[in-house]
Order: C-alpha cells, then structure tokens, then sequence
C-alpha cells in the first residue's frame, strides 16, 4: 500500500472516531471529497513521532500535525507511564508539571494537557502564567513530582507548535521511560482511549494546582548563590549598558529580575519585541542563534552606545549574544555557541580558583559536537570532561547518573553549541536566566579590566590553542525533504570512507551502530553513548565533521570543527576560514546530487 492511500485511511479513520469534534470531522471529510491529495499527504502520511524529549510539528488537523487530538494521545500515553512509574516506586498518587509559552494556543494546549492528567488521577501543578523552560524543570524538583510537560515548539516559526516532555530530576525523558512513553502512544489507537476531564472541574476537585510567585522565588533564591563576583556586579553593574529581547518569548520577568537583582540596571527592552506574540512580527525566525532575530536590538545597541545584546528564544533556554568589534565601528561580531560557552567556562573556573571555591572532584559536560577546546580548558583547571550524545537531554541525564551512582562528584558547568548552558544543577535543562547572568558578569569583568569580549576570546585562544566551529544547516521540508535527509545519511556511510575534500580521514563514528572504525587498520571499537543516528569523522589535521537530521526541526546538520595548530592567531584563523569554506561548499556540492 503506497503512503497516499494510507494517508487517506488515516485522514477516513479521523472522520469516523466520535472522539474527533462534529466541526473538524467536517472538515477532513471534505478534504477527502476534493481529493486535496498534498494536504493529505503531508497531515496524515505518517503519526506524529516523539522526537528529541518530545513533538514538535506544524500546527493543524492530522496524525501528522499538532492539534489537541494529537496532544490528548501522547499525554494519555505520558500520564499512564507517570502512573505506572509512581506505583513502581510505592510513591501513591502521580505528581506532574505543566508550564508553556508565548506561542500561539500554548495556554489551551497547556490546560488540554492538564485535564488528561487530572483524567488519570494525576495531581498537576500548572503555572499561572506562561513561565520558561527552567522553571518548569525546577517546578517538576521542587513539587517532587514524576515528570512534567513544557508547551513549546522553542525557537522553530510561528506555524510550529509542540511540547517536551520530563522525567522525575526535572531532565527531558530519556531511554527507558522515553520509549515506554513512545510504546504507549503507538498502542493507542482510537482518541476515545484517551481520558478528558473538565479543565474547570479538575482545578475545583483540586486535582490542577495552579503555582506561580512561591516556585519563582525560591529558584531566584537558589540562583544568585551562583553569582561568582557579586560584590563586583553591586558595585560596578551601573558601568555596564545591556540591550535585552525576549523575541516575544517568556524571558522578559525573569531575565530582567535576575539581572536588576544582581545590580545591572541600565537594560534597555526593545518595546515591541517585549510583547508576548505567538506570530513573532518583528522577526522571521524567533531563534536567537541568527544574527536576523537580534537586529532590533542590535539596531538600539548602537543607537545608545549600549556594551552588549543579549537574546532568548521563545522558552527562555537559549541565549544569543551581539557586540560591537570596537567601539569606533557598527560592525557587529556574533559570538556562536561554542564561543559563548567558551567564555563562560572560562570565566568561572579562572574566577572559582581564584576565590579557591573550585570544589572537589569536579566535573564538566559537553557534547560530541562542542569545541574540544574547552574540554582542554576544563582539563587545565583539573575537571573531569564528560561528553554526550547532542542535546540537553542526554547531557542532564549523565548529571542524573553521576549523582546517583557518584554522589561524590561535583558539577561545575554544561553546555552545547546550540546556544545551551548551565551553571547550577538544581535546574535540568539548559537555562538562559542563569547564562545571561554569567554573561553579564563576565562582560562586566572583562570591561572593568579594558577587554572586549573579542580580546577575551583571542587571550584564551592565545594560551589554549585556535579552535573554529561552523555549523551548516540544510532544510528540506515535509515527507520528499524527510526522504531526502534519510538519503543523505545512507549516502555518507556508504561512500565517504577515506577522504573528504583532500582531508585524510582517519576515524569514522557511526553513533547508529554504536562503533567507531580506525580507517588504517580497520579495527571497530565500540562506542560508549546510546544509539543514535549521528555520523563523525575524524581527519587527520584534527579537524572534525558530525552530521545528524534534527530531531525538531525539518533539517540535517553539519558540524565542522576545525583545529589549526601552526601560524600566529591571525594566520591561524585565516586558514581555517578558508578550509571551513572549502568543506561548506564540499557539503553543499556533494549533498546536492542525492
């Protein structure tokens, strides 16, 4: 049976379950009587998967879009694992979790969410207003509840819409609970399994809790422990003048708190990306990565002569940041991920071991795809180097399994290069209110001493070794583009073996089938992180190159890390700028045939 006649018993099966409101079954069934064969395709070819921790997808009606039927079904099979995890620990009745954010129909997604709980028994502790990625995830280890759900589809368009989901530690569901939770879902296969119970009715039998101020306050209070210069910030923090966006997100109460807490009170808020708007006017993409998504910001930072931008996206965990390369020029430079990292590490260990506050056995975790470099560094400072699959599920879930079975060991810092990181440990996913703490500070201390961020960056690349990192993402959208990146991946285990653009390769990682082949001896070893479909190749100037689909968004992506050991700075960078363009064109070029 080919995928558009499934797709059509898909779309017939939607019209006849009862559990489907009378209006959008009317509105499938016409959808089939004019044949509208793509959009068929596309809303029913496949059921909506679990992707990274979550869904995420374009929001509309279909197995293969975000709509509350959708939503129901993964939160029925979520809530019958909660129940089942809790009577596995003899723990009585389920506890859970729920925050969302500014992204159109996030608060009803976020109730919908919250009867089915309240429908299994579930007792749910949902904040009274949309509230970001971190504090849900202290929301679920402050109420010791079993696991949580954030309505968000983070920095994807406005179209996109989903939620992640959580375990008990407050870290994105990872192996076993996040296949027992996939399991489940698959098994339900009418909507009228799912359980629904009046959203009004639940908050009056007290089964939904609505939290708010008392979580805020408490995470408030836990963070400004980890403010390293505190003296520094109170004293100084006038000296500093901060451009900050929320892009519309969720970001606006508690990053400006965290800062007006710490003494940073010249932060300028460009008025119309202050406003919560699921559209994202100002924007195209909400994604703080992109240079595009600062330029209001960027735009006022010159304007008043302000240090430095600072942006998060839509659920407040990831940060971007902009600076003037002088303060003579409007050239803006655009620290990536591996950079902004780079100097939080940095700062703290440096910091810490000055003040003799580094604390025993510490550790540090990153991901396969962050900068080796500040591996190096976390070395240098004496800390144990942790690296995980990509993403913050995997690299909280290592913390989890350190505290457990290590209780000894301390952690110190975390990141990715995806714009991710972490300072503390009493939150489980990245967090953009403690980075721009940090990077506040950090800013602060640099200019205190006459420093840019960018001399700051090339005195560590000075003593620590050049490092370049460019990271290429390709989209190809819906079914033809899922086939496409599904191709692409076939393509580059099956026939780059032994070398890529002249480039020596002397080891190939293949996280799917868990080995890593020695291309001179041919020997495999096994690797050591749970399976994944990421792909790595080690060449033999050091550089590096991983690809792996996105498990958000419609995309491949490629990392190219390079190493550059001989020249002065400036030639080092010079030439890795040219090989980074020669393997981004190779990219392109060799991607374009398949």
């Amino acid at each position: 049976m080919d995928q558009l006649t499934q797709a059509y018993e898909r779309a017939n099966l939607w019209v006849q379950d009862k559990a489907i409101d009378e209006a959008d079954r009317i509105f499938l069934q016409k959808l089939i009587n004019e044949k509208n064969d793509s959009e068929i395709l596309e809303a029913f070819y496949k059921d909506l998967e679990f992707g990274t921790g979550g869904l995420r997808a374009i929001m509309g009606l279909g197995s293969n879009r975000f709509n509350k039927y959708t939503l129901r079904k993964a939160t029925q099979a979520l809530a019958t694992c909660l129940n089942n995890f809790a009577k596995s620990r003899g723990d009585g009745q389920a506890r859970a979790a729920i925050s969302y954010d500014s992204r159109n129909g996030s608060l009803g997604f976020a109730k919908e969410v919250a009867s089915v709980m309240a429908a299994n028994n579930i007792q749910t502790f949902l904040f009274d207003s949309m509230m970001p990625v971190p504090l849900l995830s202290f929301s679920i280890r402050y109420h010791k509840a079993h696991g949580g759900v954030m309505v968000t589809a983070s920095h994807n368009p406005p179209e996109y819409n989903g939620y992640k989901v959580y375990w008990n530690d407050g870290a994105q569901v990872t192996p076993p609970y996040d296949q027992q939770i996939i399991s489940t879902y698959y098994a339900i296969k009418s909507f009228a399994e799912v359980k629904l119970m009046d959203y009004q009715a639940a908050c009056k039998e007290g089964l939904i809790t609505l939290v708010g101020k008392e979580v805020e306050d408490v995470y408030f209070s836990k963070l400004r422990t980890k403010i390293i210069n505190p003296g520094l910030c109170q004293e100084r923090g006038n000296d500093l003048k901060i451009v900050y966006t929320p892009i519309h997100g969720t970001g606006l109460k508690t990053c400006q708190r965290i800062l007006q807490e710490m003494g940073f009170s010249k932060v300028i808020v460009p008025p119309l990306q202050a406003i919560a708007d699921g559209n994202f006017p100002t924007v195209s993409s909400p994604n703080p990565e992109n240079p595009e998504a600062l330029a209001m910001a960027v735009e006022i930072m010159l304007k008043e002569n302000a240090d430095i931008v600072f942006g998060t996206d839509p659920d407040n965990d990831r940060l971007g940041v902009a600076i003037r390369k002088n303060q003579s020029s409007s050239e803006i430079f655009y620290p990536n991920g591996n950079q902004v990292g780079l100097l939080m590490l940095h700062y703290i260990l440096t910091n810490l071991k000055e003040q003799s506050r580094l604390p025993s056995h510490p550790y540090f975790v990153k991901t396969i795809v962050t900068s080796e470099l500040q591996a190096k560094i976390a070395q240098n400072f004496g800390l144990t180097v942790e690296n995980t699959l990509t993403g913050f599920k995997w690299i909280c879930g290592r913390m989890g399994e350190i505290e457990r079975k290590q209780p000894e060991r301390n952690f110190v810092f975390a990141t990715e290069e995806s714009f991710g990181y972490m300072t503390h440990d009493f939150v489980r996913d990245k967090d953009a209110i403690c980075s721009i703490a940090v990077m506040a500070e950090l800013t602060l201390w640099y200019k205190t001493q006459g420093l840019t961020l960018i001399d700051a960056l090339d005195k560590i690349y000075t003593e620590y070794g050049f490092s370049d990192e460019t990271l290429v993402n390709l989209f190809f959208e819906g079914k033809e583009g899922a086939d496409k990146i599904s191709r692409i991946m076939t393509h580059f285990r099956q026939n780059i073996r032994e070398t890529f653009i002249q480039e020596k390769i002397v080891s190939i990682e293949d996280y799917e089938e868990q080995e890593v082949t020695n291309c001179q001896s041919g020997k495999k070893s096994p690797l050591n992180l749970p399976k994944s479909n990421v792909l790595g190749y080690s060449f033999a100037s050091g550089t590096k190159l991983y690809l792996r689909p996105s498990g958000t968004e419609p995309k491949i992506k490629f990392y190219i890390m390079i190493s550059v050991t001989e020249g002065s700075l400036s030639e080092k960078k010079s030439k890795a700028k040219l090989l980074s363009d020669a393997f981004v064109a190779a990219i392109q070029k060799e991607v374009e045939g398949i």
